[in-house]
């Protein structure tokens, strides 16, 4: 009996092993491809933006200008540190913080009472946002004097996550006996109330992606490309930038090699498991 209830465990085993490899198997590949499509684009991204013609605010960059048809570079990328030129931005919540481009965002977070759900669900609502932004540029770092600088324009139409939380605060609500009652009657409750400052803070690498210009008072600017291609402002310097996009590559490369490895692991043992019975 015993023999008997191992040979029906060990068949029942088998016959739950074999679909399952195959799955796990064809999943690992369908991965690794999925993987592979994920890096040879981001590769192919790479190696676009390496094609930008990159600059820094310096003397040769204005040779460069200066020697360029109607003084203008189509689409460049040129990094620097943020400085205002004048008066710059102080926190509302940060002491010491300035920036050149400020976004404070309120807003209230309530629960109502779901009738169908038989539960409290969360919502957001009366969302505040306000903008601030002051001139700015961005110069060579390690200069002590900006004889060359390249004044960014517009950049609140620039795409790019390149603003620091700097603040962040949740106040809960206060809830009294009163409260609670009117909640039940009405179906709604205050949570909480957020409260979100981001800055573009002075002295922070910066990278732009656009149009420069060189006018005729001497003045650089970078501006949104007349040409349809994206205006975009990257937190960090340049190289910083484009090692990301490299790790990122790397990241994507490495997991079509784990995932392919894996999937053809599987298959291998699932053909010599399948040879080794049939000679059994």
């Amino acid at each position: 009996m015993s023999i008997f209830c191992l040979y029906f465990r060990t068949e029942m085993s088998d016959a739950f092993q074999s679909p399952f490899t195959v799955i796990c198997a064809g999943s690992s590949l369908a991965f690794s491809a999925l993987f592979y499509k994920l890096y040879k684009d981001k590769t192919q991204e790479t190696l676009k933006l390496k094609e930008i013609p990159h600059f820094q605010p310096d003397h040769h960059l204005l040779r460069i200008l200066n020697a360029t048809p109607h003084r203008r570079l189509h689409y460049v990328a040129v990094d620097g540190l943020v400085q205002a030129n004048g008066e710059p931005i102080s926190s509302q919540y940060v002491p010491r913080c300035h920036g050149v481009i400020q976004k404070i965002t309120v807003q209230e977070h309530w629960k109502h009472w779901n009738s169908m759900l038989k539960s409290w669900v969360s919502k957001t609502v009366n969302k505040k946002e306000t903008n601030n932004t002051v001139p700015f540029s961005l110069v060579q770092p390690g200069s002590y004097t900006s004889e060359v600088s390249v004044h960014v324009d517009s950049p609140l139409e620039a795409a790019g996550d390149y603003l620091e939380r700097v603040h962040k605060r949740l106040r809960q609500a206060k809830e009294g006996l009163v409260d609670i009652i009117v909640q039940e009657f009405s179906g709604e409750k205050p949570v909480a109330l957020e409260e979100c400052e981001e800055m573009l803070r002075v002295g922070s690498f910066l990278t732009g992606f656009g149009e420069l210009v060189l006018e005729q008072d001497k003045v650089v600017k970078l501006r949104p490309p007349r040409d349809g291609r994206s205006y975009i402002l990257i937190p960090g310097d340049y190289k910083s930038f484009i090692q990301r996009q490299e790790n990122s590559a790397n990241m994507w490369k490495g997991l079509t090699v784990l995932f392919g490895i894996t999937g053809f692991t599987l298959i291998a043992g699932f053909i010599h498991t399948g040879l080794k019975d049939k000679k059994n």
